[in-house]
């Protein structure tokens, strides 16, 4: 089955999909900071490089042979952010979305997915995810909008996420989102599962935060002053629990786990343990990516660090994209009268 991806990052959301059985022969990115890490990993890919709302349905068309099944990817989502100004639909960012709703328009695919931060649903914007999910329905799909914890998708990560799932109207069907494969807390995934092996050769980014050719596979991290925003609140989550959200920044990544959590003095003040400053290390761009569910034979190409810490922060976790994919595979072969696609 064919996808288009858009606003394609990394490329998180096609590996989960790409692990489901679904080819991904178009994609587009506007961030050529991340142009030669998608090439590299998705080579089957091509990725049409530049903004979205300059794309027309000629420019994908050429790259796909027959009916394009399925349009996936996630609109960026600064302006919705928790973290942001929530600007949400009233920001230039924010509009991204009906670019989004053109393409799909234009190829009328089975299915489309677009995933976006839990702060769109913030009460501000009702307004704006009334009328987005309005333009789906006059799209000509039935939509699902479902919130969830990538924690429950086999992903070591407290990281919540809106999806929208629609498929045509005339499949009269809706969506049910799946149950994750680690829904149960005993089955839950921990940051000692996925990065205790990495500690060992973790070393510092090169000057400037330039990348380091002594890094083992793009095991380093980010040095310098933390900020007062990030010393407002612990940072530091143990081996047996999961990741906070992997943030978008280097200077604002979470540290590692060798640490003690951090000691709360004030309302927005928190301090590193005393005589313990040393364990306090930013997680390496391996330790995140792994987090984010990429194997370690997935490349990541920058000069600047934060750079890489920026595109696997935008990205959707691997697995939670793989299990989505995997339902919605189902629904297709379901409606199709076939035990299964291939």
């Amino acid at each position: 089955m064919k996808v288009i991806s858009l606003f394609s990052g990394c490329g998180g959301l096609d590996l989960g999909f790409e692990r489901a059985g679904f080819d991904i022969p178009v994609a587009n990115e506007f961030d050529k900071t991340i142009w030669a890490t998608f090439k590299a990993n998705h080579p089957k890919s091509h990725l049409i490089e530049g903004d979205v709302r300059q794309i027309a349905k000629a420019d994908i068309e050429p790259f796909i042979d027959g009916e394009v099944d399925g349009i996936i990817g996630g609109p960026p989502c600064q302006s919705w952010s928790e973290a942001g100004a929530l600007r949400g639909i009233e920001d230039a960012r924010g509009q991204l979305f009906f670019d989004y709703i053109r393409i799909l328009k234009d190829f009328q695919p089975k299915f489309f997915l677009a995933e976006n931060v839990s702060g769109m649903l913030a009460n501000r914007h009702s307004e704006a995810v009334k009328n987005i999910l309005n333009l789906f329905d006059e799209a000509g799909y039935d939509v699902s909008l479902n919130l969830v914890n990538a924690k429950d998708y086999g992903v070591a990560e407290e990281r919540k996420r809106v999806f929208y799932i629609g498929f045509k109207k005339e499949w009269k069907m809706k969506f049910q989102f799946p149950h994750g494969s680690t829904e149960d807390d005993e089955k839950k995934i921990t940051l000692r599962d996925i990065i205790w092996d990495l500690q060992d050769t973790a070393v510092p980014a090169g000057p400037q935060n330039r990348h380091n050719p002594e890094a083992v596979n793009n095991n380093e991290y980010f040095t310098g002053e933390f900020s007062p925003i990030f010393m407002s609140r612990n940072r530091v989550k143990s081996w047996d629990e999961q990741a906070y959200t992997v943030q978008a920044s280097g200077r604002q990544c979470q540290l590692h786990p060798q640490a003690p959590k951090m000691v709360k003095v004030g309302k927005d003040e928190c301090r590193f343990v005393q005589g313990q400053e040393h364990l306090y290390r930013r997680m390496t761009i391996r330790e995140v990516a792994r987090i984010q569910g990429f194997p370690d034979d997935f490349q990541f190409i920058y000069e600047n660090t934060n750079d890489a810490y920026k595109m696997i922060g935008n990205a959707v976790p691997v697995n939670l994209a793989y299990e989505i994919a995997c339902e919605i595979k189902k629904v297709i072969a379901a409606h199709e009268g076939v035990d299964s696609l291939e």
